[in-house]
């Protein structure tokens, strides 16, 4: 019995052995790929958790730290080896400098878990900073360990003798003889060291970068530096430790919006346009946050004088346009309400420019064909052909494939695409008034855009018409069809979205008739303030919303005017139709008082209300109450939010609504049909 005892425990034994070697060798398997970091790879910290929590189960008898239960198994570092891939130095094949170590190509979730449950956790604004040095006292080696000190100006290594965790630095000394990368200047080692007594020789350890070591015993403090580095680059902003609201998760409302955006942008899931606009507000916010700080620290308590009183009124004035900033990054950054209230549109369009009427009068048939000959072709387009070309001063030019032809189009021209599949890699922009129509049935002309990019097919020319065509749009950013400016007829035709599908913007006019939408994973058709839409005899289907209404205007804008007949409109995740409007966010009642949601996208600090009704099976709708308006004053129409002071703050309330079908916004509502559309057939949407 002893010796079946005894082969039992071998048998656990070397099970628990197994396990460990198994996870140990598959780590190593994915990070000796040649694509660097898996994105399929697990958390370097789950595995080394999962290492240790294997080894205390198999073998816990040999442990002397099995009584510590600090919480803190994630930052062991007592590992046969490194887990992180070494960065090579070749900067002109003659540095001196040693590697370090390859930590700035982590993941989305890697960094969200770091923050969420080992650095951040639900610290409030005023407490980063001491939640960051807690961190950084459990995770950093205290002493003994080379680093590159690395500026816009030089890198050096350095060794770290000790660390002042209170104003995130360390104490370093230089490394002899001086090894250091220059870039525009020449350095010394006096120089050097006169720098550093200048500094009392502590330098920002997000300035630091741990040189690579096999060992693994600096694995955690090269993870450590990266994500307090990419916290202040990217995360952390000036202005965040003095917000008047202080009460709230800093995680939640903050930095999880502002880290999917980095990766949004990263991985182009953002719009050119809105990623400059970004950037754009974010210089203009720092820039007026700096002149508010040197004009707040200029005043004085206790004085009266006229200059004090000036200032204090500029300072007002400056405290107001940065909440403007303020509130404007905020809408970015929430991907709620990202499309819906901050994005005005790429400006990479203004580079295509109207060619007008051409100087010698000739009106000229763009025909695009991919095998076709040219004999071939004029027999069979003989019949549409004839008529466009009785006159004398038209011509006939062959393409092979769309863009081409549409860029050679001047205003009046007119292209045809023969039957087949096209496929684009680069957006079409109609700058002049032309008609572009299929050849035949929509399944049958189809043009399929496969790259990356912004918006599929974007109008501005007064007079454009699409008609019998299939569009299909693959990795997508932006929408499949924005009219801009102008005036797009569009008839018969199919829309295979994948992001937004038709985007009406102020002032333009679409009119849209027995065509087919959907995929959308935004809205399948969205209308813009100011502009005119008709939608005749549509389907509009399988979209998270399908028409959405953005009724946010200023005085300038105006309403949208809309028309919206016999279409069928289902099976749509969210609404088939939705409106856009500010509210006042203070409760409303009624006698019949409508079912509201609050809709919260990751703890942004806008409140969101939605209230709709279901319709029945009728083609015509139930009544859906929306808010009226009180007046059309610049005041009333103002945008306004209610911030979430406590993470734990619950919210209801109750606003009367009006009936949506005799909103103002709308000319002509008739015959359309609402089937199976998730949320409700028409909602009112509020921020």
């Amino acid at each position: 019995m002893e010796q079946e005892s005894r082969d039992a425990a071998c048998i656990v034994n070397d099970m628990s052995d197994l396990v460990v070697v198994d996870l140990d060798s598959a780590v190593k398997v994915e990070l000796d790929s040649e694509n660097g970091l898996s994105e399929e790879r697990p958390h370097i910290l789950d595995i080394t958790q999962a290492l240790f929590q294997n080894d205390q189960d198999g073998a816990g008898e040999d442990s002397d730290d099995g009584n510590d239960d600090s919480g803190t198994d994630h930052f062991n570092s007592e590992k046969s080896g490194t887990q992180l891939q070494r960065c090579e130095r070749h900067e002109g094949g003659n540095t001196s400098l040693p590697d370090t170590f390859q930590t700035s190509h982590l993941l989305f979730y890697e960094r969200f878990k770091a923050y969420q449950d080992y650095m951040l956790g639900d610290s409030k604004p005023s407490e980063v900073k001491a939640f960051t040095a807690d961190y950084l006292e459990k995770v950093l080696e205290p002493c003994d360990w080379l680093a590159l000190w690395c500026t816009d100006v030089f890198d050096v290594l350095v060794e770290v003798q000790d660390l002042d965790l209170k104003d995130l630095k360390a104490c370093v000394k230089l490394v002899l003889p001086l090894h250091c990368d220059t870039r525009g200047c020449e350095l010394t080692e006096e120089a050097m060291n006169s720098l550093l007594e200048a500094t009392r020789h502590k330098v920002p350890l997000k300035e630091l970068q741990v040189v690579y070591d096999e060992s693994g015993d600096f694995d955690q403090t090269a993870l450590a530096l990266e994500h307090l580095r990419f916290f202040y680059e990217h995360i952390w902003r000036q202005w965040d430790e003095e917000d008047e609201d202080d009460d709230f998760d800093y995680f939640v409302r903050c930095v999880e919006p502002r880290l999917r955006l980095h990766y949004d942008i990263l991985e182009d899931r953002v719009p050119a346009g809105l990623v400059a606009e970004y950037k754009s507000l974010m210089e203009k916010c720092s820039q007026c946050f700096r002149q508010f700080s040197e004009l707040r620290s200029g005043l004085s308590a206790d004085s009266d004088s006229e200059l004090d009183n000036v200032s204090m009124v500029e300072g007002l004035k400056l405290c107001d346009q940065l909440e403007t900033f303020k509130r404007k990054l905020h809408i970015i950054e929430n991907p709620l309400l990202r499309y819906v209230l901050a994005y005005k549109g790429n400006s990479r369009q203004q580079c295509v420019q109207s060619r007008g009427l051409r100087a010698t009068g000739v009106k000229v048939v763009h025909v695009v064909t991919a095998s076709c000959s040219t004999i071939q072709l004029q027999s069979l387009l003989s019949a549409r052909l004839m008529p466009l070309c009785s006159s004398e001063d038209t011509e006939i030019q062959f393409h092979r494939e769309p863009v081409s032809a549409v860029d050679a189009c001047h205003q009046g021209d007119v292209v045809i695409l023969l039957p087949g599949i096209y496929c684009v890699s680069s957006s079409i922009f109609i700058p002049d008034s032309i008609t572009i129509e299929g050849f035949g049935f929509p399944d049958e002309v189809v043009i399929e855009k496969k790259n990356k990019g912004d918006t599929f097919v974007e109008s501005t020319a007064a007079d454009v018409r699409l008609c019998n065509i299939k569009f299909i749009q693959h990795d997508a950013i932006e929408g499949i069809l924005c009219v801009r400016e102008g005036t797009l007829t569009m008839e018969n035709c199919v829309l295979q979205c994948e992001t937004t599908g038709v985007i009406v913007r102020t002032s333009a006019r679409l009119a849209m008739n027995m065509c087919d939408l959907y995929g959308s994973k935004g809205a399948g058709v969205e209308i813009y303030p100011g502009s005119v839409c008709s939608l005749v005899g549509n389907g509009i289907h399988h979209c998270k919303d399908g028409i959405l209404i953005k009724d946010f205007a200023n005085e300038l804008d105006g309403m949208p005017s809309i028309t919206m007949e016999n279409n069928v409109i289902h099976n749509n995740e969210g609404y088939g139709v939705i409106l856009v409007k500010p509210g006042s966010g203070e409760p409303h009642s009624s006698e019949e008082e409508a079912p509201v949601a609050k809709d919260k996208q990751q703890g942004e600090d806008t409140d969101v209300h939605f209230v709709c009704t279901r319709s029945s099976s009728a083609p015509q709708p139930e009544p859906v109450e929306a808010p009226s308006t009180d007046g059309d004053t610049a005041s009333s129409r103002k945008w306004q939010f209610s911030r979430q002071l406590s993470r734990n703050k619950e919210a209801t309330c109750s606003r009367a609504v009006q009936d949506l079908m005799e909103h103002q916004i709308f000319v002509s509502v008739q015959g359309n049909q609402f089937k199976r559309n998730g949320r409700g057939d028409f909602g009112t949407f509020f921020y």
